[in-house]
């Protein structure tokens, strides 16, 4: 099986990141999307992070009616900070059956190079890249696929603000999420 790996904090997730998936996996040759919670981003600071079990189980809420979207906590058994290259490989070496390959905007493609290993990643593993807004920039590289998806600035800092705020957030999330978040009261 193809397997498309959605890595993030997803600090909630929301529609934007459900639509990116979505347009991935119909236009690519992928049979799953997997979304891998990060329990720590080496990028962001842990203070901002809701619990790592509260954001695993909005993903889960979020893609519990889409059998080719699965809501993955590998990186919760891994050494923090998690690093792609490390969870790649605990991956293929646990699933040799499946082919892996990365998700990500524009935006993360352009400081891809302070990866860790990020050649080795390159060489072994395909990488679907979608557009950001006003990111325009690509390396060339033949693992490297640009996928036609929408424009979406939808973003989960916005998201927390408005909950922190008091105001709705409707539209911007699955209805078990937003009601996941506001019966923890999560970011308020």
């Amino acid at each position: 099986m193809k397997i498309g790996l959605y890595f993030g904090s997803f600090n909630p997730i929301h529609i934007g990141h459900l639509i990116i998936a979505q347009t991935i996996q119909e236009r690519t040759d992928l049979d799953q999307v997997w979304f891998v919670v990060s329990p720590q981003n080496p990028f962001k600071k842990q203070e901002s992070l809701a619990h790592e079990q509260d954001r695993l189980r909005m993903v889960e809420l979020a893609v519990k009616d889409n059998f080719h979207f699965r809501a993955s906590d590998v990186e919760f058994r891994m050494p923090r900070p998690s690093y792609t290259i490390d969870t790649l490989t605990y991956l293929a070496d646990k699933y040799p059956q499946h082919q892996f390959s990365l998700f990500m905007g524009s935006d993360n493609l352009k400081h891809f190079h302070k990866w860790k290993n990020h050649d080795q990643i390159l060489a072994h593993y395909p990488i679907y890249v979608y557009p950001r807004p006003g990111e325009t920039l690509l390396p060339q590289h033949h693992h490297i696929h640009l996928v036609s998806a929408p424009l979406l600035d939808i973003s989960a800092t916005f998201i927390r603000e408005s909950v922190y705020a008091g105001y709705s957030v409707r539209y911007l999330l699955p209805k078990e999420v937003e009601t996941y978040i506001l019966d923890r009261k999560l970011y308020s």
